[in-house]
């Protein structure tokens, strides 16, 4: 699009998250290890804690954090797919379709100077050994590694397929998990202020 020096900003949430998610100091350690494995270019890239509790709040929480990016300077904003989910209340199902986020931004006001770049759905590609865009043409090639799964697998100190995530980042989360005490690693723990 002719920029001459574009910039990755890299904002993950600093405030109050579900009381099950990996702390923000954590996170912080594992956007280190991505910037110093290469995965992300650490000259063409900035880290800045967005320091905003997580209300999970659907349509309106995702209209807040990509307003937010505009007053951080971004042009680009990539919606991920179910971003702040809400469960239904009374069902065992969510409360939107896993594209709502994307479909709120491209109707709501006040964003009309931000380009929102869809989520392209990514799985592990056993194939390559590696994460790849999700190809339904492929669909027996690829694995889904949930949150809930990544989190089960560094809890009991088991090792993803090689080339699901970058073995610093992974490195990182075990030993998370390691430091809880036995008790706290069984039972879900108390949400801490940033």
């Amino acid at each position: 699009m002719g920029f001459k020096n574009p910039v990755l900003l890299l904002h993950p949430l600093g405030g109050y998250t579900k009381a099950d998610d990996v702390p923000l100091d954590w996170r912080m350690r594992q956007h280190e290890k991505v910037l110093e494995d290469g995965v992300l270019d650490p000259e063409t890239t900035v880290v800045s804690i967005f320091p905003s509790p997580m209300h999970y709040a659907g349509p309106t929480e995702v209209q807040w954090h990509a307003k937010a990016r505009i007053n951080a300077g971004a042009n680009f904003y990539i919606v991920g797919r179910d971003p702040a989910g809400m469960g239904h209340p009374l069902e065992k199902r969510d409360l939107y379709d896993p594209d709502h986020g994307k479909k709120v931004l491209s109707m709501a006001p006040g964003l009309e100077r931000l380009n929102i770049l869809p989520f392209k759905v990514a799985a592990y590609d056993k194939t390559q050994s590696k994460m790849a865009f999700f190809d339904p043409s492929r669909a027996q090639d690829f694995l889904f590694i949930s949150g809930t799964k990544m989190r089960t697998l560094a809890k009991n100190r088991e090792n993803p397929p090689d080339g699901f995530m970058c073995p610093g980042g992974w490195k990182v989360l075990v030993e998370y998990y390691e430091n809880l005490s036995p008790t706290e690693s069984d039972k879900v723990p108390e949400p801490v202020p940033a």
